[in-house]
């Protein structure tokens, strides 16, 4: 397993909501000791979007399991005494605050660099430090939208669609990861630490290297007209006769053929190669599909090997005999997604709330 390789790395976490707590549970999942420091008030994630029956969210426990979580005000002199001990005995720090807050608290980069010349510090915040968006508000979605990505994601008669799970915190967080991995390698080889400057639409903007690349060959989609966004029928989301739906995605011929094997159509062999947008060749796989339910198309076309999937609703996934078997997920705890060595990964602890004073004490 992955949760040794951090060993003796202690983090420090300033970050809210999810991209940079998911990004230090990651760094927690690989072996690092991780320290959440919240305001007086804490984290406003603890009751966002679904409320436990102790009152905090589920999310929230999730994003933080593994950590040991303290509260301090970094506005006051005790908070900000505590805070500069921690960070000289700390190897990194992930805080999401908008570009100057940690300046202004007495902690921009080059004091935190002062304090410890070793730490890796690492900037997530939406826009990135510089820039003239540095200082604007937004959300996952407003992010991708900036991307391009957001105008081809949907339907062609209704419009662009939010995506979801949300992409630019993910995207964002992991960014971040991969950032302080990186940097904690060059520290073994040169001793030097690093300002990392990560934003969540940057991270989203890479991600959409398709479409920005397809752009500059002078070729951009209109939403849901595309190869991948719902132009072809051979990559699309079609309904059953009871109000289900499946993946389809016989992208090459090989599938194709084995598809129209399966249901015994050969005159639909050629049709693959219809020119986009296949909006013919959909309607008539639409009527098709609609004549049985999922589970009857599930039986003919699973074993057919065409890459046909039923899209499960997410108290269907855990139930699923691949995932229960790879051991990723185990009810509302889904855990580091690889295998190492042919061992499943860990679980987590839970968090631990602790007081600032009682943590100096033990570090």
């Amino acid at each position: 397993m992955f949760n040794d390789c951090l060993d003796g790395i202690r983090v420090l976490d300033l970050s809210q909501y999810i991209p940079g707590p998911f990004a230090t549970m990651t760094l927690g999942d690989l072996g690092a000791e991780v320290i959440k420091i919240e305001p007086p008030f804490g984290d406003p994630m603890r009751t966002a979007f679904l409320t436990g029956e102790d009152g905090i969210s589920p999310f929230y426990k999730q994003l933080n399991a593994g950590k040991t979580v303290i509260n301090l005000d970094l506005k006051s002199e005790e908070g900000k005494a505590a805070f500069t001990q921690l960070v000289q005995k700390s190897d990194v720090i992930l805080e999401s605050f908008r570009p100057g807050v940690m300046g202004r608290l007495g902690f921009g980069p080059e004091e935190l660099k002062a304090l410890n010349p070793k730490l890796v510090h690492c900037a997530l915040s939406g826009f990135g430090q510089t820039g003239p968006y540095a200082q604007i508000a937004g959300h996952d979605m407003t992010y991708v939208a900036l991307t391009g990505g957001l105008s081809q994601t949907g339907h062609a008669e209704q419009g662009p669609v939010p995506i979801f799970p949300p992409m630019a915190d993910h995207s964002g967080a992991m960014q971040a990861v991969n950032s302080i991995l990186a940097a904690l390698f060059r520290r073994e080889r040169t001793g030097k630490g690093a300002f990392i400057d990560v934003s969540l639409f940057e991270a989203a903007l890479s991600w959409n290297y398709l479409g920005l690349t397809a752009a500059t060959h002078g070729r951009v989609e209109e939403c849901g007209r595309g190869e991948l966004t719902g132009a072809a029928a051979w990559y699309n989301i079609y309904k059953t006769s009871d109000e289900r739906y499946f993946a389809f995605a016989p992208i090459e011929p090989k599938f194709w053929l084995n598809f129209c094997n399966a249901i015994g159509r050969e005159d639909l062999i050629a049709r693959q190669n219809e020119p986009l947008p296949q909006d013919k060749l959909i309607e008539d796989l639409q009527d098709l599909f609609k004549s049985k339910t999922l589970s009857e198309w599930s039986a003919l076309l699973l074993d057919a090997e065409c890459c046909m999937e039923p899209i499960h609703r997410p108290d269907e996934v855990l139930d699923h005999p691949h995932v229960k078997e790879r051991q990723i997920a185990f009810g509302d705890e889904i855990r580091f997604p690889a295998w190492v060595d042919g061992n499943p990964p860990a679980g987590r602890n839970p968090m631990v709330q602790m007081d600032a004073v009682e943590l100096l004490d033990k570090i």
